[in-house]
């Protein structure tokens, strides 16, 4: 694999970090760069002698080990709800990825992302597929299935998504299928007037799963330049762990069966198995049918669960670490992601520690009403400052987008004060020079003389409208008692938050942050487009 590609990949999924001349892989994207002012109000002052702990006798991690699992019986009805795949943290979950994935894959690559940009480093990982699957053409071993959005996959006359793939169509069909989803709900007039960027408001394929043989990764980040680059985001590998990347390559597999495949001459044709046209058929029927497939799927894995005594949670003997797929589907009324996501906001002990970050905040009335009626610990919320915003900068109507971002934060902002919640709900601005802000997830730390956190989600889902009832979305609670697993959750969601400025009552007086007044105007309308 070339040296550009092998850069490319390192810093979309294990940013590079430099130090004093040296270089040493992260799992996040952020350098470790400590803020004090953070730390002081993140937690008690006296939990921050523990940062420098000695480590814990056998019999000490052991009793603590057993005293989470009692907090943890809080969560354990995730079980009847969702599949859970039981791992071993030490041996099972990785904080670094292999620069060489792609090109050492042998039996199948799987990725589910947006698009895939058109740039260098994204031309890399296309020729680095191409000779994997050049290497392993005599054999035939080798799978690669790739689904992206049709609609922004689909953007840019000459080069797009599509062109970008089609090498790799048009030389390997027998062994190389790319699928493109294509949303219900653009059909008709609706169609036909939207033009490109703006057809993709209604709704989009906004899963982020990248499958290598038998290593998961899941990420909020999508194949473009910008995440190789200077794109804050989060992601987690999961190695040597068959069950669960079984389970995701079927979920890609069978929303491939409702979208449509890119032939040799570049056109988009239905799956020949499935009956309804996205938007040509009736819209009812094509959604029932594709409800009807997921949920199979998660049946079918909650029945195979149900049957092996070695999915049975918690097991500690056995397993240390938990994982539990969510997905959200609301344009197929499928909405796991939003039921489960309110349900552990609302199960979440008083003397806990949740903190969330999110890219676009845009928090559902749901999730606000969890958070500020409900859930009883104290929240941290992380949001991106607008000159982190994505789309800062932009031209047209694009570029009101940041305002509008505030406009909703300060309006929860004066909620929270409203009901004196203050001093328990806080938010923070991520803000990086050259840097915007697609980081989201979830941390929950069940014991404030320990910061660790035990419970973390992690994948798509930005807690916002898009994600609940437009976009096809995918992320993973990760519920753990490893002690070396915690250590690097507390790292990452520590240096997230240290680039955060706690807001206040003047953080909105400032001249730059007046909202224009066309943005007041639309927002209440387009808030469930972003």
């Amino acid at each position: 694999m070339s040296l550009i590609c092998q850069k490319a990949i390192s810093r979309l999924f294990s940013t590079t970090v430099c130090v004093a001349g040296r270089e040493r892989l992260s799992w996040y994207f952020l350098p470790r760069i400590a803020r004090r002012g953070w730390q002081r109000n993140l937690v008690p002052r006296s939990v921050l002698h523990l940062q420098h702990r000695p480590e814990m006798e056998p019999d000490s991690d052991e009793k603590q080990k057993t005293e989470l699992l009692a907090t943890l019986e809080n969560f354990k009805w995730l079980g009847n709800k969702t599949p859970c795949f039981p791992l071993n943290g030490n041996k099972k979950i990785s904080t670094k990825l292999l620069l060489k994935k792609t090109s050492q894959a042998s039996e199948r690559i799987t990725f589910a992302s947006l698009y895939l940009g058109t740039g260098n480093h994204e031309n890399e990982i296309v020729k680095t597929i191409e000779s994997t699957l050049k290497k392993t053409s005599d054999s035939g071993n080798l799978k690669v299935r790739i689904l992206l959005d049709a609609t922004r996959g689909s953007r840019g006359a000459q080069t797009n998504s599509r062109t970008m793939l089609l090498p790799l169509v048009q030389s390997y069909s027998q062994q190389c299928s790319v699928h493109f989803y294509h949303t219900p709900a653009l059909r008709g007039l609706l169609k036909k007037i939207l033009p490109e960027r703006w057809n993709e408001i209604v709704g989009l394929q906004h899963m982020k799963i990248y499958i290598f043989d038998d290593s998961l990764l899941i990420s909020g980040a999508n194949l473009s330049h910008d995440y190789f680059t200077n794109r804050q985001d989060r992601y987690i590998v999961m190695e040597d762990c068959k069950e669960l990347v079984d389970f995701f390559d079927e979920l890609v597999e069978t929303v491939c069966q409702f979208s449509f495949d890119l032939s040799e001459n570049n056109c988009l044709n239905l799956n020949s198995a499935f009956p309804h046209h996205p938007f040509e058929s009736n819209w009812h029927e094509f959604t029932e049918e594709a409800k009807r497939r997921i949920d199979n799927l998660f049946e079918k894995q909650l029945k195979a669960n149900a049957s092996s005594s070695i999915f049975q949670w918690p097991n500690p003997c056995a397993y240390d670490t938990w994982i539990f797929p969510f997905v959200q589907m609301g344009q197929l009324n499928i909405y796991m992601d939003n039921i489960l996501t309110r349900e552990i906001l609302e199960n979440v002990p008083v003397n806990a520690e949740l903190c969330l970050a999110t890219g676009y905040f845009n928090l559902t009335q749901d999730y606000m009403d969890s958070l500020l009626e409900t859930s009883q610990p104290n929240i941290h919320i992380l949001m991106a400052h607008p000159l982190a915003n994505g789309f800062f900068g932009a031209r047209g109507f694009a570029g009101g987008i940041p305002s509008g971002y505030t406009l909703l934060a300060y309006q929860f902002y004066r909620r929270v004060i409203d009901r004196a919640l203050e001093a328990r709900i806080r938010l923070w601005e991520y803000q990086r020079q050259n840097w915007t802000f697609h980081a989201k997830g979830l941390w929950i730390s069940f014991n404030r003389e320990d910061p660790r956190p035990c419970l973390t989600l992690v994948g798509s889902p930005n807690f916002g409208y898009r994600s609940v009832y437009r976009d096809l979305e995918a992320q993973l609670a990760i519920v753990t008692i490893n002690s070396s697993l915690r250590d690097q959750l507390h790292r990452e969601r520590k240096n997230l938050f240290q680039r955060g400025d706690l807001v206040s009552g003047t953080t909105f007086d400032h001249p730059d942050r007046k909202i224009p007044l066309w943005v007041r105007f639309v927002i209440k309308v387009f808030r469930r487009f972003f």
